[in-house]
């Protein structure tokens, strides 16, 4: 009985699980691929200058990864090919468990990005994670023959869901990079009031670790006596600090950050022109001549762009983008909007648009949501 309940268990558990994991990196493809380029970065150091070579297809193999863990998911609940299935399950999560350890040991990758934005993970509970996944696959590998066999279909109908799971799977992932995420939970989305979220919402308590004669002390207040040696500070309340830390804006007269979140701005953001898609400037061009006709309500257009401003000032002249514009890191542009270039409407540093640049709105649109 014990066996039996054991690989219900672990059939619904690993089966849904996968899937679940899959669908929210699906969800964001771009964002898995950044995470895998981390990964090739890391190793590149590490290991070999060889895992530089797979950068360039790391969106390839984010929507491919995420697609398998979803299609191996279906085929496990509706025990198409079990055998094969489990051990390539098994196979997967070893290595996605090698990669955790790896991170969590040495510091390397602080995100593994196994839950997307949705779920954050620090490197260790991230490792054990997969270390339980792990135990489930070897206790379904070692019962397998208690596999239940609900849903009673014939082969040919198992193959034929774990065909439509393909399907979907890698339609659902090109969608979303052909535009943006179905879902966002970065902080930057839509209804976002970016400059409050820069600030704590209450005070932060620190714990500071200290040393003396060889022994460890902890105090929630720094000591005054100067015989104490400083260890380290740790945050007692993490959640209540500011949710984005690393938005800052500038050019050559000096920080213009605050200037963003002054009446209705639009963001075009041009992560890199090496990587951006000149051919869209056509519409987002049309829609600046748009915005500056109509001044009521007024919107200032504003570029930021990680690039330099030699490539800047060459690329705005071969798409005639006429409008002003300002530096920011490549990691938070990425992070603001996935589209390279992408839109987004401020109002009063609230988020109230944002758009891939396949979806380019037009005058009316923009000026419906001010």
């Amino acid at each position: 009985m014990l066996p039996r309940l054991l690989n219900r268990f672990a059939w619904l558990v690993v089966g849904g699980l996968f899937i679940f994991s899959g669908l929210i990196k699906l969800n964001d493809p771009m964002g898995t691929a950044i995470k895998l380029e981390e990964y090739f970065d890391v190793f590149s150091v590490s290991f070999s200058t060889l895992f530089l070579a797979f950068k360039p297809y790391a969106l390839y193999l984010s929507i491919f990864l995420s697609s398998l863990e979803v299609v191996l998911g279906v085929a496990l609940l509706v025990r198409w090919r079990t055998n094969l299935v489990l051990w390539l399950l098994f196979a997967l999560t070893l290595f996605f468990t090698f990669l955790t350890y790896y991170s969590a040991r040495y510091d390397k990758v602080t995100d593994c990005g196994c839950f997307g934005d949705f779920i954050k993970l620090t490197p260790w509970e991230s490792f054990t994670k997969d270390v339980i996944l792990l135990v489930l696959l070897i206790i379904l590998l070692a019962t397998k023959r208690f596999l239940p066999s609900f849903p009673k279909w014939s082969p040919k109908t198992a193959s034929a869901v774990v065909l439509v799971a393909v399907i979907l799977s890698v339609g659902m992932g090109v969608y979303a990079y052909l535009h943006e995420p179905y879902f966002d939970f970065r902080a930057y989305k839509v209804g976002a009031n970016i400059p409050a979220l820069m600030k704590p919402s209450a005070p932060i308590r620190y714990e500071y670790h200290m040393e003396k004669g060889g022994k460890q002390y902890t105090f929630t207040t720094y000591p005054t006596d100067t015989t104490y040696k400083f260890k380290k500070m740790v945050p007692q309340n993490p959640e209540d600090g500011p949710k984005i830390t690393d938005f800052n804006v500038w050019n050559d007269q000096g920080d213009f950050t605050q200037e963003m979140f002054l009446g209705n701005r639009l963001l075009v953001v041009v992560h890199t022109v090496a990587k951006t898609n000149p051919g869209s400037f056509k519409e987002i061009n049309a829609l600046l001549e748009g915005l500056e006709r109509n001044q009521d309500p007024k919107v200032v257009p504003v570029v930021l762009t990680s690039s330099s401003s030699q490539e800047f000032d060459v690329f705005r002249h071969e798409v005639n983008l006429a409008a002003p514009y300002f530096f920011a890191d490549a990691t938070v542009l990425k992070t603001v909007i996935r589209a390279n270039p992408g839109l987004l409407l401020l109002k009063n540093g609230v988020v109230v648009g944002k758009w891939h640049h396949n979806d380019v709105p037009t005058l009316q649109q923009v000026q419906s949501l001010l």
